[in-house]
């Protein structure tokens, strides 16, 4: 997880033009930290953290001024000699002067009178702290930025920030060429019947260097407008390895790809005719509100692959059915980049699908009390993201509690809920919770032990249920986990791929047994 400290000018509590253009000009720093991880409290575990940056990790930081993001909205002045507010340290702020590139000079008094006039802004005009080797800084929305470069692309709506190898903070974002004029094709999104990822783009944070990469060279829209505008799109091969290591498959795409398919993996043309297999995006109960599923980035080891790698996952549903149907999956290491597998489940066999989990997880009576309990003591309870993990013919749904006091911004993990086939537990962690699913030799559901929070009161016990000690396997999984967390934290991926390995097939040994 990765998240940038960028600067709303809105929220200033002063918001005067010196304030707004001259002394508050850019973010500063992020925050990063493992997926899998969290603090004893419940907290995020953070390799990156504090002002000035500081890293537990071989992860350095050492450009971490934001410009250009995603907040910036409004134009701003540089290189002047009004000082630029760079981050807090105790009593007193620290400040720094912009070295970049980005931006136009002012220059003379003719360009900056119609600078002025441009940005309706007379105090650019009067101002002494402008200097002429002063700059102005616009277009910093890096979404404005680029609409305003290549209006006839279209963008996708979720650009992410990577770190460089050299400390630098990057901003990558996915072009799509699209049009409604396709021949014998079914409109999807907005009535566009032709869409291709063939754009990768690249703005540097610090000076607003916007790049522009072709990673379709078949695509016959992308090769026109790159004869159009000669030099515009640079090949694949050019962009640094460091950044190409972050290309990811983009979410936009793969969810109009899943809606098309959920039809068209129909080939029998009477089946087709008549939609006897037609497919739907699950919808999921959101604070009392059907919502589809989105797709989901995961590592993951698919079934036939020798490691894990990081996808893009969506299970599927019969039509007006809650039951799973499938799962669809988009691939973004390597070789492999782009390709989309599915994985479908015999439909003679019923497999519990999101819906059906959420629902037996609210009226679940040992979960659904507790849940109740805790949303009524000055605090409220936030269900994370329903996870689904294909084990063999059968699904392991995970799902994070999350407990926020009333008033408070920060939620801490509390509890995990994991659903397979017919069991479904709760506990404070993700090992407890798969040791209590998979570590009973009998057909009996897992004894339901009771959890307690700090501040709450404690819960009524349940008679617990037999375990059988004899089997080792879910004793030697949890031990391979443990050794995989490790390797991941070493950056051991090699070790790590076969930990993982290990714990997968401890996993399916275990779902045979009665």
């Amino acid at each position: 997880m990765l998240r940038e400290r960028e600067l709303n000018s809105n929220s200033l509590p002063n918001r005067t033009w010196i304030n707004e253009r001259l002394t508050f000009t850019h973010g500063y720093g992020l925050t990063l930290g493992p997926v899998n991880q969290v603090t004893p409290e419940g907290l995020p575990e953070l390799y990156i953290k504090n002002l000035p940056p500081e890293s537990t990790t071989d992860l350095r930081v050492t450009e971490p001024s934001i410009y250009f993001g995603e907040l910036s909205s409004d134009h701003v002045f540089v290189k002047t000699r009004a000082r630029e507010f760079h981050y807090p340290k105790g009593e007193d702020n620290v400040y720094t002067t912009y070295e970049g590139t980005g931006g136009v000079p002012i220059g003379g008094l003719l360009r900056r009178l119609m600078f002025s006039i441009g940005f309706r802004s007379f105090q650019l005009l009067f101002s002494n702290d402008i200097t002429a080797e002063s700059r102005v800084l616009y277009h910093r929305n890096i979404m404005d930025r680029l609409r305003t470069i290549a209006p006839f692309l279209t963008y996708d709506s979720d650009p992410y920030l990577v770190v460089a190898s050299d400390g630098r903070l990057f901003w990558m974002c996915d072009a799509y060429t699209t049009t409604d004029h396709y021949p014998y094709s079914t409109p999807a999104a907005e009535r566009l019947n032709y869409i291709r990822n063939s754009v990768k783009i690249v703005i540097d944070a610090y000076n607003g260097t916007t790049t522009f990469y072709l990673v379709d060279d078949r695509d016959p829209l992308a090769l026109t407008l790159n004869r159009i505008f000669p030099g515009m799109f640079r090949k694949l091969d050019e962009m640094p390895p460091d950044l190409r290591a972050h290309i990811r498959y983009p979410e936009t795409i793969f969810g109009i790809q899943a809606a098309m398919y959920s039809t068209y993996h129909m080939t029998n043309p009477a089946v087709f005719y008549n939609r006897e297999d037609q497919w739907d995006v699950p919808a999921i109960d959101v604070e009392g509100s059907p919502m589809p599923m989105v797709p989901y980035y995961t590592i993951m080891k698919l079934p036939g692959s020798e490691s894990g790698e990081y996808i893009q996952m969506l299970p599927l549903t019969p039509r007006r059915k809650d039951n799973l149907a499938a799962w669809m999956v988009a691939r973004s290491d390597g070789a492999n980049y782009g390709r989309l597998m599915t994985f479908q489940f015999p439909k003679e066999k019923v497999v519990y699908g999101p819906r059906q989990i959420v629902a037996r997880i609210n009226q679940d009576e040992f979960i659904s009390p507790q849940i109740t309990l805790w949303n009524q003591q000055g605090s409220q309870v936030i269900q994370g993201t329903l996870l689904v993990i294909p084990i063999e013919e059968s699904m392991l749904y995970i799902r994070p509690l999350y407990l926020r006091a009333e008033g408070g911004r920060i939620p801490a993990l509390k509890q995990v809920i994991v659903a397979y086939q017919d069991q479904i537990v709760m506990e404070e962690t993700l090992d407890a919770a798969l040791n209590r699913i998979f570590g009973s030799g009998s057909t009996l559901p897992p004894p339901r032990t009771p959890v307690r929070t700090p501040g709450l009161p404690p819960l009524t016990q349940a008679p617990p249920s037999p375990q059988d000690p004899s089997s080792p396997l879910p004793q030697q999984a949890l031990e391979h986990y443990r050794r995989a967390v490790q390797a991941q934290r070493e950056g051991n991926w090699s070790l790590y791929g076969e930990e993982i390995k290990r714990v997968g097939e401890m996993l399916e040994e275990l779902s045979k047994r009665p």
